[in-house]
């Protein structure tokens, strides 16, 4: 009886150790793959906890952020006309000739046949972004006219399939920014003026925003998604998916916040704007009200927030003349002074700016585009301390000119010149160490603390960089 009791026993505890380690190794397998569906489940959640093979928010912005100046490309089927259509000038901005010009998708469809760009070089256009001091890139994918600059699969209305070039434009530009360390990024439009699940069907008013096509869903599910996930999984690391169209009346913020998710999930660290929902207040870019919107960062467009927006990601985009495609007569160039003020003036108040060019048909950016983006690129190879990974102004309105800061320096972006050799700084409450030319560090220019907190820096008498000269302060304080 006891020996039956202990070989029983015995053969219990084989059968436990047996069982133990069957579901040890069943733990030890099902874990990674447990691990995978969290991560997909928090990739899919637009509030995004940490996950150990994700990056947190501010581990994704941190990069964008810190680069402040970017070069906007918009370029496409409409750089053909340049704005003229049937020997008239059309009003508005160039990429939006087939809208502003009423033209059928049926006329609109063979520029395709002169769109032939053999002077584009992509090493080219990234060495000018490069040396303007631009640490990314955002090129138009596929604007609001549909045709699309790379190679997709689920359509024939592309550079490959429908122009005489047949080269892959972002294949070769996403090799040129890896060679040169430039971040590349994609803007897309939501908005579709030839599919005709789309807008293609409104025409002559392909901008109708009251107007909706019961097919549209189709399109973002076998079109728009399949478009995106080519252009993520074939062309990337991207930095940045800049949506645009997104006002349209089939466009909501579910959808905006389903698109958000679906394009994280291909690749988790990527930043997408605020144009994905519907939460930007128009031109002002920034999202309004109170409400959760999809997106990573506002898009004031042609404008510079007047006070700044402290707590919020936000890039300026802008054009150098009046328009974002090429039009041949556009002349109102802004100056190389205003340019390089705007940067200081964007990154004093914590923002990014994407500034645009609008190549031609041929594939070359315009000369006047070119000239700025080189006297901008001078001042930088002085000056890109004062830019690059800096915060907004620490010390607010000045009336000489613009601030930005890093920790343990302040960084005075002088626009005007003090006459009487004295430029005097408000609100610095840290103890001051030291105080120089940023062009000029070893030069070091006397100060002396005056009451209510107001530093007075002696200076030269004439201004070493008429435009915008950068004076530091050390101080103690972080």
């Amino acid at each position: 009886m006891n020996e039956r009791i202990t070989r029983s026993c015995d053969c219990d505890r084989v059968f436990l150790r047996r069982m133990v380690t069957s579901i040890v190794i069943a733990v030890l397998f099902v874990l990674p793959l447990a691990g995978s569906r969290q991560e997909v489940a928090k990739a899919s959640s637009p509030d995004r906890s940490v996950g150990k093979a994700e990056l947190s928010r501010n581990e994704r912005m941190k990069w964008w952020r810190e680069a402040r100046f970017g070069m906007f490309i918009h370029w496409g089927l409409y750089a053909v006309p340049a704005g003229e259509w049937k020997g008239e000038r059309i009003k508005g901005i160039g990429e939006w000739i087939m809208e502003r010009a009423d033209i059928p998708v049926s006329e609109y469809e063979p520029l395709t046949k002169q769109f032939n760009p053999v002077k584009f070089n992509a090493d080219q256009w990234v060495r000018i972004a490069k040396n303007a001091g631009m640490k990314y890139i955002v090129i138009t994918s596929k604007h609001h006219d549909g045709f699309c600059l790379w190679d997709s699969k689920v359509t024939d209305y592309d550079i490959i399939d429908a122009t005489p070039f047949g080269r892959d434009i972002l294949k070769e530009l996403s090799k040129a920014c890896k060679k040169h360390g430039i971040r590349l990024c994609f803007y897309h439009s939501i908005m579709d003026w030839h599919h005709p699940d789309a807008q293609a069907p409104f025409y002559p008013s392909y901008n109708d925003g009251k107007r909706s096509n019961p097919n549209f869903s189709r399109y973002v599910e076998t079109y728009m998604k399949p478009q995106l996930k080519e252009l993520i999984t074939g062309y990337g690391p991207l930095g940045v998916l800049w949506f645009d169209g997104e006002w349209i009346k089939d466009w909501t913020e579910p959808q905006g916040k389903d698109l958000y998710n679906y394009v994280r999930d291909l690749q988790p660290d990527i930043l997408i704007n605020n144009r994905v929902g519907k939460g930007r207040k128009g031109m002002e870019g920034l999202n309004k009200g109170d409400q959760e919107y999809a997106g990573d960062f506002g898009t004031p467009e042609q404008q510079i927030p007047a006070k700044g927006l402290p707590g919020v990601d936000w890039e300026s985009c802008m054009t150098m003349n009046d328009t974002w495609g090429y039009k041949h007569y556009d002349d109102n160039w802004k100056s190389k002074e205003d340019l390089l003020r705007k940067l200081a003036d964007i990154a004093s108040k914590g923002g990014n700016f994407l500034l645009n060019v609008g190549p031609t048909s041929e594939g070359l950016i315009p000369g006047p585009s070119v000239e700025r983006l080189a006297a901008m690129g001078k001042w930088m190879k002085i000056n890109d301390q004062s830019i690059r990974g800096t915060t907004a102004s620490p010390i607010g309105e000045v009336p000489w000119g613009r601030c930005t800061a890093r920790p343990g320096k302040i960084y005075l972006h002088v626009f005007d010149w003090p006459t009487d050799g004295t430029l005097e700084v408000p609100g610095i409450e840290s103890k001051v160490k030291k105080a120089y030319l940023l062009a000029k560090k070893r030069a070091k220019l006397r100060f002396t603390r005056q009451e209510g907190g107001t530093v007075a820096v002696a200076i030269p008498a004439h201004a070493p960089d008429p435009i915008n000269t950068v004076v530091v302060l050390e101080i103690e304080s972080k």
